[in-house]
């Protein structure tokens, strides 16, 4: 029986090339909030599973574990990637809290309790594997996207505490946190983006694919980095590095 993940936010973007990536090895359940046509598309090209969760709410959180384990009866993989960015991007002056919240309960609260739920099922098996998907906004400040980065920051955290916890237990939890990746999330700024790397703000002097986040997660899903729970994979062309 192959190892089973769930990869959340997966019908688009670096959950769906995340989701192609294991679906070679994996039983994967991609999930997807609104996109039916996309997760569809990515159900025919792999073969994988689809399955609607909002990972704001509670009871999808649930019916999403419930799904997987009538389905499979295991976990071995949970990949918290399911995120939005702030609909419209204002100083911090002038945010709203209606943006916050939905900030925080999608990219934060949604993938907190989502992992409480992962780690008893593995606790149960005696072992698996949890990954986040973060980002550079973790720690690089951008004041017209104040409630992004506090939800990113606050998810860096998250698997701090997890690692910590499931350490004894044969569960190890990462955080990869991207840097800029081509996704539709960045459409409306890719060509700015594109500029600013060829002078130089990256010392890898290209923007991030989605393959390259999908293979810091098939690193993870081989066992490659067993014995580094808690360890932040920076894959963002070397932007961390904070030269002079």
């Amino acid at each position: 029986m192959k190892p089973v993940a769930i990869v959340t936010g997966a019908s688009r973007g670096i959950g769906r090339g995340i989701a192609e990536n294991l679906s070679a090895t994996h039983s994967v359940v991609a999930t997807y909030k609104g996109r039916l046509d996309a997760a569809q598309s990515l159900q025919a090209a792999t073969g994988c599973e689809i399955f609607q969760c909002d990972v704001s709410q509670e009871a999808d959180r649930a019916a999403l574990i419930a799904f997987t384990r009538d389905r499979f009866g295991r976990l071995d993989l949970l990949v918290n990637n399911a995120g939005i960015g702030q609909r419209v991007r204002a100083d911090i002056l002038e945010a709203t809290e209606e943006s916050f919240d939905e900030l925080i309960n999608t990219n934060l609260k949604g993938a907190h309790f989502l992992t409480q739920l992962g780690a008893k099922w593995m606790l149960e098996q005696g072992s698996g594997r949890i990954v986040f998907v973060t980002s550079l906004s973790a720690y690089a400040a951008s004041i017209n996207r104040a409630e992004y980065c506090i939800s990113k920051a606050g998810l860096a955290m998250s698997v701090s505490l997890y690692a910590q916890r499931l350490a004894p237990h044969n569960i190890q939890v990462f955080e990869i946190r991207p840097g800029i990746i081509r996704t539709d999330m960045i459409a409306a700024v890719e060509k700015a983006y594109e500029e600013r790397i060829a002078n130089g703000l990256l010392p890898q002097r290209r923007m991030g694919e989605t393959a390259d986040i999908a293979k810091a997660v098939r690193a993870i899903a081989d066992g490659l980095l067993d014995y580094a729970t808690g360890q932040v994979l920076n894959i963002d062309g070397g932007f961390h590095l904070r030269g002079l």
